[in-house]
């Protein structure tokens, strides 16, 4: 075995250890719940993305984000049920339960 291939297989051992330990310590739900801030852009469109932002999600399910206007902020408000209907599409297992909206600074 050439060292390139030790390299590889010391690097799949990792991965395999690291989505363990992501799975046994719950962990892993909150990292898929995560990518609704990284792709926040594609699932809410480009005119929400445009004025909005998300920030972070709490462990009890609640996306902190904010809007650029007060305005925004409350039209998100009355929007916030089909938000989270198409948010939780991604979040995985652990669903979103709330958007704590705040304007933009």
């Amino acid at each position: 075995m050439s060292g390139g291939d030790k390299r590889g297989g010391d690097a799949e051992r990792l991965g395999e250890a690291l989505a363990t330990f992501l799975r046994r310590s719950g962990l892993g739900e909150r990292v898929q719940q995560s990518d609704v801030i990284s792709r926040w852009p594609e699932l809410v469109g480009p005119e929400l993305a445009a004025v909005t932002r998300a920030i972070s999600i709490s462990e009890d399910g609640t996306l902190f984000a904010v809007a650029r206007t007060a305005g925004w902020l409350n039209e998100l408000t009355f929007m916030e049920r089909e938000l989270l209907e198409n948010l939780n599409r991604v979040s995985g297992s652990k669903p979103l339960r709330r958007i704590r909206w705040a304007i933009m600074r």
